[in-house]
């Protein structure tokens, strides 16, 4: 029998939406006591599951149906005006794939870019266990910590999972004072041509949202495919 076959998830109470205010949610998540391996990560994904630390979660709400797994086809997209200037901007960056680990330097940027850039998230105040769990524990066999850096300097961090047939885009975190590089937007654009350069179809994104303007972004990647009622869906 497969690990899939095997699996069990379970459903949490009612709780805060992190992403709608005044909005109650419920949430679905794999068995903790499960590990799953590159098939069973592969299958979750196709059914708009997305990982935290060593948890795979996906909304399950009664009544609302507004978080919307999105992913970017690798060979599809097309960059637009705008993304093709912040690409041209970030050139003078050194890119570099390294093995998850905890370093004070990682840690540090991360604790200036939540504490300057959102201290309105539940993610704030940042704490030491708080990064290891959400970021450096839970697939670091299979993961990337992605650093950008200009002249040593890390400007950037972009944690990646590698999955069968794609990337998933987990987290990225910048340099507050570099803002104006677009180093978030730049490190998608990164990610979906190494998507293109290693065979690799696919670019999860984690979750489309139309009410929640710091979940707009993702739809300015085109085209993007987007879970309807079960479906991947290609919008242009």
């Amino acid at each position: 029998m497969t690990q899939a076959a095997q699996t069990k998830f379970f459903i949490t109470p009612s709780h805060a939406c992190s992403y709608i205010e005044n909005q109650q949610a419920t949430t679905l998540f794999l068995d903790p006591q499960v590990s799953p391996n590159p098939e069973l990560y592969h299958l979750l994904s196709e059914q708009g599951f997305r990982r935290s630390g060593s948890s795979f979660y996906r909304p399950h709400c009664a009544s609302c149906n507004a978080c919307i797994a999105a992913r970017i086809p690798s060979t599809l997209f097309k960059a637009n005006k705008r993304q093709r200037r912040i690409w041209n901007k970030n050139q003078d960056l050194d890119v570099s794939i390294v093995a998850p680990a905890f370093t004070k330097e990682h840690y540090e940027l991360y604790e200036r870019y939540i504490c300057e850039r959102h201290q309105d998230g539940d993610m704030y105040p940042p704490s030491e266990e708080q990064y290891l769990s959400f970021l450096v524990q839970g697939w670091s066999a299979h993961g990337m910590f992605v650093e950008f850096r200009k002249e040593n300097q890390l400007l950037a961090l972009a944690v990646v999972d590698r999955l069968e047939n794609a990337l998933s885009a987990v987290y990225t975190f910048f340099d507050p004072d570099h803002s104006n590089r677009s180093i978030g937007n730049y490190a998608i654009l990164w990610q979906i041509d190494y998507c293109r350069q290693n065979q690799l179809p696919l670019l999860y994104l984690g979750y489309w949202i139309k009410n929640c303007l710091k979940m707009r972004y993702k739809s300015d990647y085109r085209p993007l495919e987007l879970l309807t009622n079960g479906q991947w869906l290609l919008v242009n």
